[in-house]
Parts: C-alpha cells; structure tokens; sequence
C-alpha cells in the first residue's frame, strides 16, 4: 500500500543518466538543477570530491524545496589518486582512454539525501573497481565516435558499447558506475522517511 501523503521526491541533477536510474524505483520525482560549482578543491582526494559535491548538490536543491526529500550524487574517477571528471571534449576523452589503458581505476559515486524540514542529512560513497583492457587508438576512436560519452567521468560509459573496453567490474552496488548508486539511495531515502517499497506506483 502507498503511504499517505509521501513527502517530494526531487533529483538534483538534470544527468539523464541519474533520472533514467532512478525511475527505476517508480517514485514520483522531479529534477532541479543543482547550480554547484564542481571545481575540485586543491589536494582534495577523488572520493571526498565526490562526497562534498553530492551532498553540496543535495543542499543547494534543498534550500529551495524544504519539504522535500533531495537527492544529490557526484562521481569521480580516480586515477592514481588524481580526481577525473567527464572529458567534454573529444580530445580530452581519448587523453583519458589512452592514460586508463590496461589500468585499474576507481569510480567514485557518491549519493546524498538531505530533507529540510527535519533536518536529515546523510551521504554514502560507492566504489567500483574497472579494469579497463589495453586499448589501441583505433579502438578508442572508434568508441569515442559512436558512444560520444563526453558527459561520462572518466568516458566510460558502460552501460552501453563502453562495456567493450573492460575486462572486469566489481562493485557492492551495481548502478554506481552508471552514475546513482540504487542500493544505497534506498537506505538513505528510508533513513529519510519515503521507503520506495511503499512509495512506488
């Protein structure tokens, strides 16, 4: 049975990625841009970039809608220590391809709900480990060509023809590398008071 008078469901993301995971849950949600700046800070580790600027993107949507339930995410590649974001260009996406090549690299996704009007606030840190094949130039632009994932940190987009560069996913939460860790996001909107098993339609 739903519960009565569910509290607001917003996203604060407009990543298509995000919204197209989340709707898997079949909760009412809205998307609000969060208008964060995500530039990282000086020295600032890859997973706690992804921690501050998930619950930074939560916060911001939230000062705008305080009766309802924000959710914020942010996902880091982490290359050698060195936070990687998404390419935006062609050029910068084969440098990424070509300096993960036959590399293990760490996604960090981070997911953060935070709820106003009582107060709560939380974040969790998904990690997963890609092993990405070695990669020739003809590969990666040929890739790059096709899948165009100059939205995607790292240019790894898996879900689709960039499953074909790697050679191994291990991960507790299996839509982190997508973008929203699903697992994760559950407990936190539980923690929150809008259980998705009771919400969804």
């Amino acid at each position: 049975m739903a519960a009565l008078n569910p509290p607001r469901l917003i996203l604060g993301s407009t990543s298509r990625y995000r919204r197209e995971l989340l709707e898997r849950l079949r909760l009412p949600f809205d998307c609000v841009s969060p208008q964060v700046d995500e530039t990282p800070l000086p020295g600032e580790a890859p997973a706690a970039l992804a921690l501050r600027l998930a619950l930074a993107k939560a916060r911001a949507v939230s000062q705008l809608h305080p009766q309802a339930v924000v959710i914020g995410s942010d996902q880091v590649a982490d290359v050698n220590g060195e936070p990687v974001g998404k390419p935006g260009t062609h050029e910068r996406a084969v440098a990424q391809l070509r300096r993960m090549s036959g590399q293990t690299i760490v996604f960090q996704t981070a997911v953060a709900v935070v709820r106003g009007d009582t107060g709560f606030e939380a974040a969790e840190l998904a990690s997963v480990q890609v092993r990405f094949r070695p990669l020739g130039d003809a590969e990666i632009e040929h890739y790059l060509r096709l899948e165009q994932p100059y939205d995607c940190a790292g240019s790894a987009k898996c879900e689709t023809l960039g499953i074909a560069l790697l050679s191994a996913i291990e991960s507790d939460d299996p839509t982190a590398l997508i973008g929203l860790p699903l697992i994760r996001t559950c407990a936190l909107l539980r923690s929150a008071g809008l259980d998705p098993l009771q919400g969804a339609a």
